[in-house]
């Protein structure tokens, strides 16, 4: 079984990073769906299991994150992006036909703010929402847990 937490959307706000690793303390990995990629300094003395993250649309030219990271986890594909080059403020149909086509089992993304989980039939679609600024909710982030070839996932209230 493997614990991974997914935050996206700090924006700069270690203090949320902070609050996500206390809600969800045993991880084997935190996923970071950008915005800002480079928050992911943050995890530093707060957790020693690998974080690897995506750039957003605010990471800027100074981001060392790259758009997408695939990852497999339990023999389990992921995606990872933040999600702006497939309009998801809009709606995920271009996210979706995006990983249909990566034949990922996954897809984890950002930049709406607005928590999700989705089933499109064997694929999860997860948005863990905004640790930094959420809109019209509260910050939150995600808890994802592979389990023998199981996958759940759920938001975590971190205020």
């Amino acid at each position: 079984m493997k614990k991974i937490g997914v935050i996206s959307d700090t924006h700069g706000r270690g203090i949320m990073v902070n609050q996500a690793v206390k809600a969800l303390p045993d991880m084997d990995l935190w996923l970071h769906a950008g915005d800002n990629s480079q928050d992911i300094r943050f995890f530093e003395g707060l957790t020693t299991v690998p974080v690897v993250a995506a750039a957003g649309n605010c990471d800027g030219y100074h981001a060392t994150a790259k758009l997408d990271e695939f990852l497999t986890v339990e023999g389990k594909s992921i995606w990872l992006t933040h999600g702006h080059r497939y309009e998801v403020k809009y709606g995920t149909r271009e996210l979706i036909e995006k990983a249909h086509n990566l034949a990922v089992d996954i897809v984890i993304y950002g930049h709406s703010h607005i928590p999700d989980i989705t089933w499109e039939g064997d694929l999860l679609v997860l948005n863990p929402g905004s640790a930094g600024f959420p809109r019209g909710n509260v910050p939150t982030c995600a808890l994802l847990v592979i389990d023998q070839g199981k996958v759940t996932a759920q938001i975590i209230d971190i205020r």
